[in-house]
């Protein structure tokens, strides 16, 4: 039994090797930590092996830590910033060259933005609206991107 452990890891660990050959292919978690910035095949190797067995990546996308980004939120957030700009977009368009109304309260709400930095925002947005809604016809997912860019710079 100990020998297909053994074997295994190996073969594992020789797999994973295969696949190697810059930092980032095994990504963040606990490997990644341990090895630290070695590149060589074995270590990468070693690393994405460490991360599999453990399941530690998975704990620290969750959470931030290990060396992992907490990337899971931003992605929902503009998810559903999305979904609400696909069907609020006429609405949003009025909101935003006014520079207030409840559809642009409710969007701020939902990517939570901090009350001190919505009025910012809301200047941002106004200020930008011409790019933001360029055409009639300009789609949602081009009007959220442009809505993103905004949000990060603020």
């Amino acid at each position: 039994m100990k020998k297909v452990i053994i074997g295994l890891a190996v073969f594992f660990l020789v797999l994973n090797a295969a696949h190697a050959g810059t930092r980032e292919n095994c990504g963040c978690g606990l490997g990644s930590m341990v090895i630290g910035d070695q590149d060589g095949l074995l270590s990468q190797g070693t690393a994405g092996v460490i991360n599999g067995c453990f399941g530690n990546q998975t704990f620290g996308i969750t959470f931030g830590t290990l060396g992992c980004e907490r990337a899971t939120d931003l992605g929902k957030r503009n998810e559903k910033l999305d979904i609400f700009i696909a069907e609020n977009m006429d609405n949003l368009a009025v909101d935003i060259a006014s520079g207030q109304g409840e559809t642009l309260g409710a969007m701020a709400e939902l990517i939570e933005v901090s009350g001190e930095k919505r009025t910012k925002l809301f200047a941002a947005l106004q200020n930008n609206f011409e790019k933001i809604y360029p055409s009639a016809d300009v789609s949602h997912a081009d009007v959220t991107e442009k809505i993103i860019t905004i949000v990060e710079q603020i």
